[in-house]
């Protein structure tokens, strides 16, 4: 493979908005917070999966909070 037909890298511009699915979801300043850069969509993280009623722990003040239900791969982000 030639220097001109190296693949470019993936570009991880974060997770995807559970409104509109475009990858601008963002932290707040306040913990378990997020919005949407591109639809303005506000979010909570919950601690019980909305699609399979899970419990899970929420550490709210991580800066790499789990927003994806361990069990079924769902949200755990509520729309306020």
């Amino acid at each position: 493979m030639s220097p001109s037909e190296s693949p470019e890298p993936e570009i991880d511009l974060g997770p995807p908005c559970p409104e509109c699915g475009e990858p601008w979801l963002r932290p707040t300043n306040l913990p378990g917070r997020y919005r949407c850069v591109y639809c303005l969509s506000r979010f909570e993280l919950t601690s019980v999966c909305p699609d399979c009623g899970e419990h899970s722990t929420i550490v709210r003040m991580a800066s790499t909070s789990i927003i994806t239900c361990n069990n079924c791969g769902g949200s755990m982000l509520h729309r306020l």
